[in-house]
């Protein structure tokens, strides 16, 4: 193995100090304690490594933190970003914020989603600046918050800071993620006529109308399974996440709400989702006079594929092959992430991190081992890119 050196102990005790800190998402959890104080941790970090240290607040306890490593000007910025919120520490089968290092992993909350993948960041900078490593351009650290939710952190830096590509550091199992699929949320609003239930001929039941949307729903899916396949990622899908309804047990139902996730491939846009469900609603409605709906889809983030022939890509797998001798896969996840966002604003985004289990799952961690090659291989990555 080759490359830069970069410092394994000081790896470890960085990821340990950072699944410490309870940094749970309050959009997702409420209660949860946001992003400022492991920001202000990692700001710590860079500045004692000579970085350029920068803070964005989003809401009071929710900050993204920025370092940048400036070059002479001459060349081309890199970005690393990895997100710093959690999902719910509660209900583990781990002491979530007590990491322990055993057997060759880390376990706590966010070890692998994606507290492992910070720290390999900061530790590969910190092995460019003690290696005297002279770079013409600059690398773009971006610590960023709400991922997990509505990835607002990553919004915010895609406003000021341009890059000529970006490596977002979720875990990959050492592989690069050059696609994965997007998705959409949207509601469907069935109303009805609220009487009471012996009123047959007056009342009309919001929720048993609601139904003939789950079939069609399900029909949907039904398609997508037997379609032609995407191939990296495979197929759509669609299913209906939540429903509400009724008022009491002898009243017809005047109003019931189905919200549904659709998850999507690259070419799908927001208004293709909206034709669906329109075409749904139409659909229902020719065959009973009495169905009365609406949709609307609320939220709405894009897949990603990249070509397997750009830059940031050749570079990644160079340094695969000079730190572990082989070059790894490309391929696609099911799962979406900011590099999304990112190469929707210009800036030519894959996926490269370590290996792990358990995110979102009452026993995670991250293999120490995959963490050190990871901060290796982006060392070597920022200094060929940027130099």
């Amino acid at each position: 193995m080759s490359g830069l050196l970069v410092d394994d102990s000081y790896l470890l005790s960085i990821l340990q100090s950072l699944i410490a800190i309870e940094s749970v998402n309050p959009s997702l959890v409420k209660g949860g304690s946001g992003e400022s104080r492991i920001a202000h941790q990692i700001g710590d970090y860079l500045e004692r490594i000579g970085l350029e240290v920068i803070y964005q607040e989003l809401d009071e306890g929710r900050e993204n933190v920025i370092g940048i490593l400036r070059g002479n000007g001459a060349g081309r910025t890199l970005m690393l970003n990895g997100h710093t919120d959690t999902v719910s520490i509660t209900g583990m089968d781990i002491e979530p914020l007590e990491p322990v290092f055993r057997d060759g992993k880390v376990y706590g909350r966010g070890a692998f989603d994606m507290k492992g993948s910070l720290a390999a960041m900061l530790v590969a900078i910190q092995g460019i600046v003690s290696s005297n490593v002279q770079l013409e351009g600059s690398v773009v650290l971006a610590f960023v918050a709400d991922e997990e939710y509505a990835s607002r952190g990553t919004e915010e830096v895609i406003k000021e800071y341009p890059a000529d590509a970006a490596i977002v550091t979720e875990p990959t199992d050492l592989q690069v993620i050059i696609a994965h699929r997007g998705y959409a949320w949207a509601k469907v609003e069935v109303r009805g006529k609220a009487a009471h239930g012996s009123l047959s001929d007056v009342g009309i039941d919001a929720i048993t109308k609601a139904g003939k949307v789950l079939v069609a729903l399900d029909e949907l899916e039904r398609r997508f399974q037997n379609q032609e396949r995407h191939p990296l990622l495979g197929r759509p899908s669609v299913h209906a996440s939540l429903i509400q309804g009724g008022i009491e047990l002898s009243t017809y139902p005047d109003y019931c709400r189905i919200d549904l996730e659709r998850r999507t491939l690259p070419d799908e846009d927001s208004h293709a989702i909206e034709a669906e469900l329109d075409e749904i609603l139409s659909n229902v409605t020719s065959s009973d006079r009495h169905f009365d709906a609406t949709s609307e889809v609320f939220f709405y983030r894009p897949g990603l594929e990249v070509p397997e022939d750009i830059e940031i890509v050749d570079y990644l797998t160079n340094a695969c092959h000079t730190i572990i001798g082989t070059k790894p896969e490309l391929k696609g996840a099911a799962w979406w992430t900011d590099a999304a966002l990112l190469s929707r604003a210009g800036i030519p985004a894959v996926l490269f991190g370590p290996s792990g289990e358990g995110a979102h799952s009452p026993v995670e961690f991250v293999d120490f081992e995959s963490l050190k090659i990871t901060a290796r291989i982006l060392a070597e990555v920022v200094s060929s890119f940027c130099r």
